[in-house]
């Protein structure tokens, strides 16, 4: 008679040579971690850090009440930076659109060396905030609104340029077959195949990017590039904390306001 001998194994979600290599990789996060710690906080002052609750405590005593007769002066800046916001995004929207096409593979006219190009714009767009440009800028051209523009436009370049040549594609191929099957010219394909499918998506990218110059552009005054960032760069140089409170909550109204209106117009565009 044959003897059959029955083996059983435990099933393990990982085997040991997996979990040890889990645990040495946690251990070596850890090491950088610490590391990275320790150069960050290596010129702290940790009795400033212990100090830090009263302080803010402070600052946050004197800043209420709220100066509200200082609301009538802070309209004309707000409206600088609404504009600045919008102008900007259609100064980005005008150069992104371009350079999303050249980015675009099924749309480039040189994916050697304009492809290439095009990517690198929107890489050296996205790469640099839009307070460092506009901190440039006002060094370039001076302090002021166009500063500010500028900054917001070249800032949304990347933006732009990155959602829109990802748009563009994923257009449908089929569509755009069909179209040159009739012997259409290549400006009637990109007029007939390409930018109807991707209009709803430019105008969301757009509304969207709108949204985020209106928070970004209320921070450029802090470097000279107009808006409302000027009048809380000067309250806070005068200590003038109520006036920083009605300033920080016009902001955050806007910015809700600017996000309600974005949110709509995106429902009704998809």
């Amino acid at each position: 008679m044959t003897e059959i001998t029955h083996y059983s194994q435990v099933w393990s979600y990982r085997t040991p040579r997996a979990r040890l290599m889990l645990w040495g990789g946690w251990l070596a996060l850890v090491a950088l971690f610490i590391f990275c710690w320790r150069i960050m906080t290596e010129n702290t002052i940790w009795f400033f850090v212990a100090d830090a609750p009263s302080q803010a405590a402070d600052i946050g005593s004197r800043m209420m009440p709220p100066r509200w007769a200082y609301l009538s002066e802070l309209m004309a800046p707000l409206w600088d930076t609404i504009n600045i916001a919008t102008l900007g995004t259609l100064g980005g929207v005008i150069m992104a659109v371009p350079v999303a096409f050249l980015a675009a593979r099924n749309t480039s006219p040189s994916p050697r060396f304009l492809r290439p190009a095009a990517l690198f714009i929107i890489v050296a767009s996205r790469s640099i905030n839009s307070l460092i440009w506009a901190l440039l800028l006002v060094a370039i051209i001076g302090p002021g609104l166009l500063a500010g523009i500028v900054a917001i436009a070249l800032r949304s370049i990347g933006f732009i340029g990155k959602l829109l040549y990802e748009a563009i594609e994923e257009t449908d191929a089929k569509q755009i077959e069909a179209i040159e099957a009739t012997g259409a010219s290549g400006a009637q394909v990109l007029s007939y195949g390409i930018v109807p499918q991707i209009m709803p998506a430019f105008w969301g990218i757009t509304v969207f990017r709108w949204d985020i110059n209106i928070r970004e552009s209320t921070i450029l005054g802090l470097v000279g590039a107009g808006g409302i960032g000027l009048k809380l760069q000067a309250s806070l140089n005068t200590l003038a904390w109520s006036q920083v409170t009605v300033i920080l909550l016009l902001i955050l109204a806007t910015v809700v306001l600017s996000e309600w209106v974005s949110a709509r117009v995106r429902t009704a565009i998809i």
